[in-house]
């Protein structure tokens, strides 16, 4: 059995109404618009969101969901996927998932359109059922992804990212989600105070070592989608690189920087700078990060009861930084 599917096991019944749930969420009366959204909803990757506040809803509660949790749920996939259409616009991107993006398909103008119906859904489906509560861990996610966005650009500008700094953006760009997933799936099912943030946290640090995994990947450990070197190609600084340029010689810090500035289109030059980094303990580096990380997360939820939900959650913890895409 695969894992995602060993993982989504204990909640199997959950994602299949879940979807149905979804689907129809989305749905309008403007016949473009449904035929787009039936677009996204064939196209669905693992859908790990949801899986999160099923599977913390069920762990917290002792085994039960209620109508708040698929709102829930449905709301993060809403907005999630909001994002996606519009930054594959922003990255004038034509792919997702390996399929034609709704930019390449339909142009950027509806594109960016149906990411603002989208958004616009997510905070209706809250707002018309009071779920004031969930509504706003949702927007401090909103607004934190798009900060974080707006920081790497600031910073990519200057290539003057400190590991605080990189922290601080993938903290915000990447692990905020999973966090508001892992936050909303406890306060569905009327968690304390104390047990939304601890499961907010418990997210939060999932969210960070699955971007570190990610930068990992530009490496070309692993034979994934994405070309190895496109963070290199992109001038985005991460985690492997910043520990090498902040620990190698002036000179050696003046090549990496002038190759990420001015030759970051050159094969060559892209491929020695990957090889430098490998033979500066770049990687080693990154991976024991990424293990703190998934540690420190592990423990958060080591006192909840023994149950299937809990070993998924764990499954999915590992599953995080042992992906090969």
């Amino acid at each position: 059995m695969k894992i995602v599917e060993q993982i989504k096991q204990p909640i199997y019944d959950e994602m299949e109404l879940f979807e149905q749930k979804f689907s129809n969420s989305m749905s309008s009366k403007v016949a473009l618009l449904n035929r787009i959204t039936h677009y996204i909803v064939n196209r669905k990757g693992k859908q790990m969101r949801p899986m999160f506040v099923f599977l913390v809803a069920k762990m917290v509660s002792g085994g039960t969901v209620n109508d708040r949790t698929y709102r829930g749920a449905s709301v993060i996939e809403l907005i999630h996927t909001a994002t996606l259409v519009h930054d594959d616009v922003v990255d004038d991107s034509n792919r997702r998932r390996g399929f034609f993006s709704i930019n390449a398909l339909w142009k950027n103008k509806i594109a960016v359109l149906v990411g603002d119906y989208l958004l616009s859904k997510g905070l209706l489906l809250s707002i018309d059922n009071g779920d004031f509560d969930l509504l706003r861990i949702i927007s401090v996610a909103v607004r934190e992804m798009s900060e974080g966005e707006l920081l790497q650009i600031e910073k990519a500008r200057k290539l003057d990212i400190t590991e605080e700094v990189y922290y601080e953006i993938i903290r915000q760009k990447t692990a905020t989600l999973i966090a508001a997933c892992c936050g909303l799936g406890a306060c569905a099912v009327n968690g304390s105070e104390e047990e939304v943030e601890i499961m907010r946290k418990f997210g939060e640090l999932i969210g960070m070592a699955f971007q570190i995994k990610d930068d990992l990947f530009d490496y070309g450990e692993e034979k994934i989608g994405k070309p190895t070197g496109i963070d290199i190609k992109e001038q985005k600084m991460t985690l492997p690189l910043i520990h090498v340029l902040n620990n190698c010689s002036q000179k050696e810090r003046s090549w990496l920087i002038n190759s990420i500035k001015n030759h970051n289109k050159n094969t060559k030059r892209v491929k020695e700078v990957i090889a430098f980094v490998k033979a500066n303990n770049g990687l080693e580096y990154a991976i024991t990060k990424m293990k703190a990380f998934q540690e420190e997360a592990l423990t958060l939820i080591q006192d909840y009861p023994e149950s299937e939900y809990k070993k998924s959650l764990i499954l999915m913890v590992n599953y995080v930084i042992d992906r090969k895409k």
